[in-house]
């Protein structure tokens, strides 16, 4: 009898966690992404800020699994499913047959409709996007220095953050720290810390997954640090001048993104009901409805435990893999199946600069250094790899020390913007 075939499309938490969960398991597993490597992405706005280099939360998915010959690794796009013949279809036209599909596509930004801010206003889900990102940044102060116009110079140095979630907050605050101390005394024409770094949130408070008291303390930080808090504020427009709220203009050359995500096109591929978001509504089981063989995990899911709908967080993500994992091999080998799939909410963690965090593990919650080092802490353990793990601790411990940070290199011209649609 053949090895059953498990394709898993996404090398994200979800889809490694189930690969690693089948291990040893009779089965044979199709891998496919369309990069070739895993990334860290709760880290990711650290190489957006020249925090981390990328090799330091990035690793080629084939070494990960170059030890286990069941694996089989693809660099391809999906580009659509057939779930009445089991097929997967790739984008250089050939096609992938399953016995069991799981798909772990994560997500990507979402405009609400205004897709064409994505190009002033790039938001960061990719390594592409965090050295883009950078590179926007340190260009930005680079440009200041020979401008001689003074409102010019004050539009480079303007640097707003729409989305005061915790990637909003955590890139608001180490911006303000890198022009107010990493980048001291480096120039001449201007002080870095004229900088003006604007945080914009449509809802009344940031973080607001966390207690309205670590949500205070957490806006009382970030202005201590500089930066200008703006909630209550509704984005009405974005250009490479700046941002618009409402009929207020604020002159602004970089513009970060990070208030809303839209899932992968996996509801479509299987044809099933999705929610707003674009995520595929999957059971109890994180089964679409009518698809006993298939399985939507990570960001791409829509699905609630204990009533209450699961985050699109990597913890979320690996416990939805882990699952799936131990459903397949519970089936293959006849036993019980697990029960329905149970969220364990493990906390949140956002870090303010370099020096304070606030953590919110339900009845404990810490915030300051103390909370910094915790975040840090449990950063650095789900890492990957010693090298990993010892590179990034003394990276931050260089930065926690020093004020400066390594991964400030300039190494790629800005690609032109895409052309302008023609008028009708």
């Amino acid at each position: 009898m053949a090895e059953h075939h498990v394709v898993v499309i996404g090398g994200g938490f979800g889809g490694l966690e189930a690969v690693n969960g089948l291990k040893n398991a009779n089965v044979r597993i199709t891998l496919i992404d369309r990069r070739n490597h895993h990334l860290f992405q709760p880290l990711l706005y650290q190489v957006a800020v020249t925090t981390l280099a990328t090799s330091e939360i990035a690793w080629p998915i084939r070494t990960l699994y170059r030890d286990q010959p069941h694996v089989r690794t693809i660099l391809a796009e999906v580009v659509g499913v057939d779930p009445n013949d089991k097929i997967v279809r790739l984008d250089n036209g050939q096609t992938m047959d399953y016995d069991t599909l799981i798909i772990a596509t994560g997500s990507t930004h979402a405009y609400f409709g205004k897709d064409e801010w994505a190009h002033v206003a790039p938001g960061l889900k990719t390594l592409e996007d965090a050295t883009m990102i950078r590179r926007r940044i340190l260009r930005a102060f680079e440009a200041a220095e020979l401008e001689q116009d003074t409102d010019k110079r004050r539009a480079l140095l303007t640097f707003a953050i729409i989305g005061a979630g915790p990637t909003g907050v955590e890139m608001a605050g180490i911006i303000a720290e890198l022009a107010h101390k990493t980048l001291h005394g480096e120039f001449r024409s201007f002080d870095p810390a004229e900088a003006r770094i604007i945080l914009i949130e449509g809802g009344p408070r940031v973080l607001s997954a966390f207690t309205p008291e670590l949500s205070e303390y957490t806006r009382n930080s970030l202005e201590k640090l500089g930066v200008e808090v703006r909630t209550d504020s509704i984005v009405s427009g974005c250009s490479e001048e700046g941002v618009s709220i409402g009929e207020e203009f604020i002159a602004a050359r970089t513009i970060v993104w990070a208030a809303g995500v839209q899932a992968s096109p996996a509801a479509k591929w299987l044809g099933v009901e999705a929610d707003r978001a674009g995520r595929a509504i999957v059971d109890e089981n994180l089964r679409p409805a009518g698809l006993s063989d298939v399985y939507v995990i990570g960001d791409t899911a829509a699905v609630a435990s204990n009533g209450k709908p699961v985050p699109g967080i990597a913890p979320a993500a690996k416990q939805m893999g882990a699952y799936v994992a131990r459903r397949i091999r519970s089936k293959l080998a006849g036993t019980e199946l697990p029960g329905r799939f149970n969220y364990r909410h493990q906390g949140n963690l956002a870090t303010i600069g370099t020096r304070s965090a606030v953590v919110d593990f339900g009845k404990i919650k810490l915030r300051g250094a103390l909370a910094w080092w915790l975040w840090g802490i449990a950063h650095i353990y789900f890492l990957i790899g010693t090298r990993s793990r010892m590179s990034v601790a003394w990276s931050w411990l260089w930065i926690y020390l020093t004020g400066q940070r390594s991964a400030r290199l300039i190494t790629q011209k800005e690609a032109a913007p895409p052309p302008a649609p023609p008028s009708t």
